[in-house]
């Protein structure tokens, strides 16, 4: 300040001179006055400001910073950061505010991310994924629209499956290759082909105006936007789908907005391809679900079925032969047939009761085998015994799919006793094991027949793989054992799961 100077008069200097938005309105959030970068930022240099709507809202945070949107232009957004004061004595209020748009813009982008990660961890539906990670890409850059695109299982024709800004249309894909047979460029194949991202600034008149795009008019027309951009979901080097982001006439698409788009067209690619791989993983399991079912009909049903239809066989061909069949041989075949019969009505009861679904019926682990053990008992003659430990009880934390693989476990050990150990004794054990995070659990399943070692299945065959397959799902482990004195043993372990710690912001910054 120069001596001598008022201080009002070099307070209005400062204001002139700031970088900083400064401005003066009135009750009803008009300006009275504003300083250079305030006229700047508002979109109002070299226009009168007095009178003019501002976008602050008076006598608002007790002196905290607050947020707030304004357009300057249409179609053009920023959000300002201000701190607003009242004037002594005056139903007047000093503002402060300056640019956020750009630090708003970089936290939602970092919350998309978060999410879109979130989401692809919680395995939820693919399309109800990709929804999501449309909608989040949309809100963080304020785009007129969002597409994610995926290839079908036989990568011949792209579907529709993440949508936000545009409607849904459809008969999209159909009119896609309508629109490219009457010689529109699809710019979006170009990046599925090349597996790299394609930027097309001014594609919002070609493709409303140019004929070959008719049959996409109504849909592409609104909202409006400006640039196209089409990033490839890339798995192992080979596009799976592309996300087709649609620009607003004012925005530019710089490294940043490139990134961003690629960081998230990643996350879509990993949801497509845990959803792929779930999908290969249901298919090899229902494959080979109907293998052992059709080992197991073979076995039992199939043989048992043609020994009755060689009892029955046996009285026609007596018959044929002019030699009826005496009340005794009727008697002995009918009984024959009874028991037969009988086993049959056993071995698919069995079948009905390993096939029934579990942890879809909201059972719990050991009411699941409780009710198995009784019905197994009950139609093969044995006493099946189960014994439940739970000193914490905590059973309830492991989850519906790790109770589906206990139970699948110990249901196949116990019919493997059932079937090969021709014991009169079936004992089970499950111990839950409390942890920090998912409770683990040990069991074991226990016969006093000759032992599955002793009739050479130990550790063999698919029964065994797909048990050892289920631990290992969870880290666990199968285990089978001829017991001493006779019979076989079969341990299962899953130990409980640790919490993973969360990673700082920070690290993740640094290594990407």
């Amino acid at each position: 300040m120069r001596p001598g100077a008022p201080a009002d008069d070099w307070a209005r200097r400062a204001a002139v001179h700031s970088s900083a938005g400064l401005a003066v309105v009135d009750a009803d959030g008009r300006f009275l006055a504003a300083n250079p970068a305030a006229a700047a930022l508002c979109g109002l240099d070299g226009a009168p400001v007095t009178g003019v709507r501002s976008p602050f809202r008076p006598g608002g945070g007790d002196g905290g910073e607050l947020v707030t949107g304004w357009e300057p232009a249409p179609g053009e957004r920023r959000e300002f950061a201000y701190v607003v004061d009242p004037v002594p004595g005056a139903a007047e209020w000093v503002v402060c505010f300056r640019d956020v748009t750009a630090e708003r813009v970089h936290q939602r982008r970092l919350a998309a991310i978060a999410g879109a990660a979130a989401e692809v961890a919680a395995r939820r539906s693919l399309s109800s994924t990709l929804e999501v990670l449309a909608h989040e890409v949309l809100r963080s850059d304020g785009l007129a629209g969002v597409q994610v695109l995926t290839l079908d299982a036989a990568r011949e024709r792209l579907q529709v499956l993440g949508a936000a800004g545009f409607g849904r249309e459809p008969d999209f894909f159909e009119k896609l290759v309508l629109a490219r047979d009457r010689g529109a460029r699809l710019r979006m194949l170009d990046a599925l082909r090349t597996g790299e991202p394609v930027v097309v600034p001014h594609r919002y008149e070609e493709s409303t105006q140019h004929p070959a795009w008719e049959p996409l008019w109504d849909f592409l027309r609104h909202p409006r936007w400006d640039t196209f951009v089409s990033v490839p979901l890339v798995i192992r080097g080979e596009p799976v789908g592309v996300l087709n982001a649609f620009f607003a006439p004012d925005q530019t698409v710089g490294d940043t907005e490139l990134g961003f788009l690629v960081t998230m067209a990643e996350q879509a690619a990993l949801a497509v391809d845990q959803a792929e791989q779930v999908e290969r993983e249901g298919e090899l399991a229902r494959r080979e679900e109907r293998q052992r079912l059709a080992r197991d009909l073979h076995d039992s049903v199939v043989q048992q079925v043609f020994s009755m239809m060689m009892q029955a066989t046996s009285l026609g061909v007596l018959v044929q032969r002019g030699l009826p069949p005496t009340p005794e041989r009727v008697a002995e075949v009918a009984g024959d047939l009874a028991a037969v019969a009988e086993a049959v009505l056993q071995d698919l009861r069995g079948m009905v009761v390993e096939l029934r679904p579990v942890a879809t019926e909201g059972q719990g682990l050991a009411a699941a085998l409780r009710s198995f053990c009784a019905t197994t008992g009950a139609r093969t003659g044995l006493a099946v015994e189960l014994t439940v430990d739970d000193p914490g009880d905590v059973a309830h934390r492991l989850g519906a799919d790790l109770v589906e693989d206990v139970y699948r476990v110990l249901a196949e050990a116990v019919h493997n006793s059932v079937k090969h150990a021709g014991g009169s004794r079936v004992d089970v054990g499950v111990t839950v094991v409390a942890g920090a995070g998912r409770p683990g659990v040990t069991a074991t399943v226990a016969d006093d027949g000759r032992g599955m070692a002793a009739a050479g299945t130990a550790g063999h065959g698919h029964g065994m793989t797909a048990m050892r397959e289920r631990a290992a799902r969870w880290g666990g482990v199968v285990q089978v054992d001829q017991r001493e004195g006779g019979g076989t043993l079969v341990r299962l372990a899953v130990p409980a799961a640790v919490p993973v710690r969360t990673v700082p912001a920070d690290h993740w910054t640094a290594s990407r």
